[in-house]
């Protein structure tokens, strides 16, 4: 639990960094999570939650361990949740990739750390 935590909250480190150096909006990858269900922030918020919950659970269960298993676990995340998925809906479309890229690995990385 305590690694899922750690995961969901520090994961969103680059974007929200690249946010405030750029000026963007914090809340955009939020507000953009929530439009796959039809909302805003609060329903980002859950489905932010919902897909790390899915994604802490499949890497948990292939038994993805260590920074290197967790980055290249990342990054098979961000292709699928950003170029597959994302490419469908404007909003996820028009995100900075890069910063999105490096929260998905950052996830990775930290689900990977043992706790």
């Amino acid at each position: 639990m305590r690694r899922y935590l750690l995961a969901v909250v520090l994961s969103g480190v680059p974007s929200t960094v690249h946010a405030l150096v750029t000026g963007d909006d914090v809340l955009r990858a939020t507000r953009a999570a929530g439009s796959l269900v039809g909302g805003g922030v609060r329903e980002g918020v859950v489905v932010h939650l919902a897909v790390s919950a899915f994604w802490m659970f499949v890497l948990t269960r292939l038994r993805v361990r260590g920074a290197v298993a967790g980055a290249v676990a990342g990054l098979l995340i961000a292709a699928l949740d950003l170029e597959v998925v994302g490419r469908h809906n404007a909003q996820i479309r028009a995100l900075p990739r890069v910063p999105q890229w490096l929260d998905h690995v950052a996830f990775g990385v930290l689900v990977g750390q043992r706790s």
